[in-house]
């Protein structure tokens, strides 16, 4: 059945072309679980073929990608926050539990967009709390084009130079979501001892300040 799909699937963007590519990113995106890997990967297997052209699906899976980000973000920001604030208290949501996540997403939306936009499972998801917390606009679009841009070059390259060997397309997919897995870990890390230094640095200037 699987196989069907992924075969129905190489049909509609070969129909379709970048449209189709758009459309089921859009899908993939949003709050509609569904993955890019089989949308990605045979669309770099047709420009290797001379079918497509990597320039436009790119343009047609990152523009997509936004689409269905903004989607989640939207919903989440008009009718998820409202939800949220009338009825949270009975899922035991207190009141400044938003406040909270206002603030963590002022000041590490960007990192936590990125990250997300990179780990399956999570990157249709990283847009909610975005939505929820009212990140800035304009920080999210960048952040988010900046995760998902990288992943749809990854499935497409992928499918550009070996989407004919399954069995080696999926060895090196494993093998590209555990590295990329391990460099989020790093640069998580890197980012959380950065954001500890500053804070530190802060309350020592303050700390001399206040001697003075």
């Amino acid at each position: 059945m699987i196989k069907e799909l992924a075969q129905g699937l190489v049909d509609l963007i070969f129909d379709w072309g970048y449209l189709g590519i758009f459309l089921l990113m859009s899908i993939e995106s949003s709050f509609i679980p569904f993955p890019s890997e089989i949308v990605l990967i045979p669309a770099g297997y047709l420009a290797s073929q001379g079918q497509m052209s990597i320039a436009l699906i790119m343009v047609s899976a990152l523009g997509g990608s936004l689409v269905g980000a903004f989607i989640n973000y939207y919903l989440a920001l008009t009718l998820g926050r409202k939800i949220l604030q009338k009825y949270g208290k009975y899922f035991f949501i207190k009141e400044n539990a938003l406040d909270k996540m206002d603030k963590y997403f002022q000041k590490h939306g960007h990192i936590s967009t990125f990250i997300g936009r990179l780990i399956p499972g999570i990157r249709q998801l990283i847009s909610i709390p975005a939505g929820l917390a009212k990140m800035n606009l304009a920080v999210f679009s960048i952040y988010t084009a900046l995760g998902a841009g990288i992943w749809a070059l990854v499935l497409t390259m992928l499918g550009y130079f070996i989407g004919e060997n399954q069995e080696l397309l999926d060895a090196y997919l494993k093998q590209i979501t555990i590295a990329v897995f391990l460099v989020l870990v790093i640069l998580g890390s890197l980012y959380a001892y950065y954001q500890k230094r500053t804070a530190v640095k802060e309350k020592n200037i303050t700390y001399k300040g206040n001697k003075e």
